[in-house]
């Protein structure tokens, strides 16, 4: 039983850590235009609205928080609420209701990860867990 808990801990570790570093590439290729110069969806990269570089922003240091495992159930709940309603305004509003035909099948899948992540937490080699046992 104890071998189960172990590998469950770890597999929800991955996930995390998978699930950050492509959300902070989301984020750097709006902010920056890396690692795809040119090709970013926001396809204004260096000119965004205020509010796309609050959200880019949040999208690069909360994928870094949940990367790191630190305070990982609050910015992960945070991100959620972001992907839920980016997804409501940008993609599902006035398009397609099937989430691969109007583009958000990505942000969806992130908003209900990271809704997973705030309810489960970090799981193996976080910060928070280093944190607990002190």
């Amino acid at each position: 039983m104890e071998d189960d808990s172990k590998r469950e801990q770890t597999a929800l570790a991955v996930l995390r850590i998978v699930t950050a570093l492509l959300l902070i590439e989301h984020g750097a290729m709006k902010l920056v235009g890396f690692p795809a110069l040119g090709v970013g969806r926001a396809g204004d990269e260096g000119n965004l609205s205020t509010l796309m570089l609050i959200l880019s922003l949040r999208e690069v240091f909360g994928g870094l928080a949940v990367l790191t495992g630190l305070l990982t159930r609050p910015v992960a709940l945070l991100l959620s609420g972001q992907m839920g309603l980016g997804y409501w305004t940008t993609h599902f509003s006035g398009k397609s209701v099937f989430p691969m035909l109007n583009g958000g099948d990505d942000m969806l899948l992130f908003g209900f990860i990271f809704l997973y992540l705030a309810f489960t937490g970090p799981g193996a080699w976080s910060f928070d867990a280093k944190l607990k046992r002190i």
